[in-house]
């Protein structure tokens, strides 16, 4: 059955309401109710009796499985680091031992290098490099959103410029699908031309070495330097992370570094191994959220063995801790529980199919780049996913490329690049989550932040696609 306009309905009830009230539990609640009714014919019983019952669907497929209890147990191994002393004891040696982070500008630029280097998975960078940067980027009183901007622009975009995981298989496939000769070298030659992926990503150091700020960014870095406040002290999230960091704080005393270096550096070991274990031998090939998983398990086992041989904490206050730290990390796991709900009923409703259907109709041979990645970006941001952008796009503007004679490495890299867009700045998408969890970022103030950047990077995007499409 064909939805039409009514498809659009939900996303645009989701995203609405999250840049407006600032809520984005109950928005996507209210999109996924939304998305449910109209796919039950208007019935509002049957729609809340499906939208309830999505929630539990979402279960029946282990990744999703996987990255909640991920979520919940690294919340825990985020605490215990804390209560530890291990925080502290890294920022005292990177800082106060001087070393070589003794600049807000050196503290963002780590923050940003640490992203690019862990390529292989958008998760896993927002993981690693949210968590290893906090302690020293908070130090040097830079604002979560900021952080938050600068670890989202290393997930996605450099997964898409890296392609060495699942993400060049997936993107090799869409190609090959289409009948084009050579994937392969399709796949490779389109990351040159994958513009606003590279914009995205080197705007961060642009602009921790200039220290250029603007947009809602400007005022929440000022508030950050001035009074100490890292988060918006008016938003609830904000008052609730503010107090939690203060009775950490006070709670504490620095130990070694170690407490903190050697869970994270076994958990990415242990990530590495488990790729290639899950892979066969290929790395590229193995089960990122089963890596994932391991490694968080023997994080918080290196973790428990480092704290009580220390007598930092009884085994009994590190089991408390750790699932203290867990349980706050519910309304995290509800959150992605409700955009992995509503991702699965716009799919069912076709909202990219349509969208796609729709604007297809305004392309010419000479525009086509320009207005592919026009469509790409209404699509992944409607829809919150790269991926499925990509599983939509790539069959329709592939042959269009090849009839009108346009570059099919210079389309593609439209397509990937306005897919990622979305993923990198709509409130359901699961990497902005993400993001924001590990840098402890309210989701709302990190999309009315992080917007303008985005927009900024997709608008060069844009100027230069018009460029290459009369020249390419």
């Amino acid at each position: 059955m064909e939805y039409g306009v009514w498809s659009l309905i939900p996303p645009l009830v989701a995203i609405v309401l999250a840049l407006y009230t600032k809520d984005v539990f109950t928005s996507l609640f209210l999109g996924c109710l939304s998305a449910y009714t109209i796919l039950a014919g208007g019935n509002i019983l049957i729609g809340t009796s499906d939208t309830l019952m999505s929630f539990v669907k979402v279960f029946e497929n282990s990744g999703n499985t996987i990255c909640i209890g991920l979520t919940a147990l690294l919340g825990g191994l985020l605490v215990l680091t804390e209560k530890s002393g291990g925080v502290e004891g890294f920022v005292n040696f990177f800082i106060n031992k001087k070393a070589f982070i003794k600049s807000r500008k050196a503290a963002e630029l780590f923050s940003w290098l640490i992203g690019v280097l862990v390529f292989t998975s958008g998760t896993v960078s927002a993981l690693i490099a949210g968590t290893v940067s906090r302690p020293l980027t908070d130090a040097f009183k830079v604002s979560h959103e900021k952080l938050s901007y600068i670890v989202h622009s290393t997930t996605t975009p450099v997964c898409a410029l890296l392609p060495l995981s699942a993400w060049g298989a997936y993107m090799i496939g869409l190609i090959q699908a289409q009948g084009v000769e050579n994937p392969v070298g399709t796949m490779v030659s389109s990351i040159p031309l994958n513009i606003y992926c590279i914009i995205a990503v080197l705007l961060v150091p642009f602009f921790a070495i200039t220290q250029i700020n603007y947009g809602p960014m400007r005022k929440a870095e000022k508030r950050a330097r001035e009074q100490g406040f890292l988060d918006d002290p008016a938003s609830s999230s904000g008052k609730k992370v503010q107090q939690e960091a203060a009775v950490i704080k006070e709670s504490v005393k620095p130990t070694s570094p170690w407490n903190l270096v050697a869970p994270i550096f076994s958990m990415i070991a242990m990530i590495i191994i488990g790729l290639l274990i899950t892979g066969k031998g290929n790395i590229l090939e193995g089960d990122g959220m089963t890596a994932i998983l391991w490694g968080n398990g023997l994080a918080i086992l290196v973790a428990l063995v480092l704290y009580t041989a220390q007598k930092i904490m009884t085994y009994k206050e590190f089991i408390d801790i750790l699932f203290e730290g867990a349980g706050g990390l519910l309304p995290i796991a509800f959150i992605l529980i409700f955009a992995w709900s509503l991702g699965a009923a716009v799919n069912q409703l076709g909202t990219g199919v349509y969208l796609a259907s729709v604007l297809s109709g305004v392309l010419t041979p000479a525009l086509l780049p320009p207005l592919i990645f026009i469509i790409s970006c209404i699509i992944s941001f409607s829809t919150g996913t790269s991926w499925g952008t990509m599983a939509v796009m790539v069959p329709i503007a592939i042959p269009m490329a090849v009839t009108s004679g346009t570059a099919i490495p210079l389309t593609f890299g439209a397509i990937v690049g306005g897919s990622v867009f979305g993923d990198h700045s709509s409130p359901i998408s699961d990497t902005t989550i993400m993001s924001c969890f590990t840098t402890r970022c309210d989701v709302m103030d990190h999309i009315r932040t992080q917007l303008p950047y985005t927009l900024t990077a997709a608008a060069g995007t844009m100027v230069l696609y018009l460029v290459m499409g009369f020249i390419l």
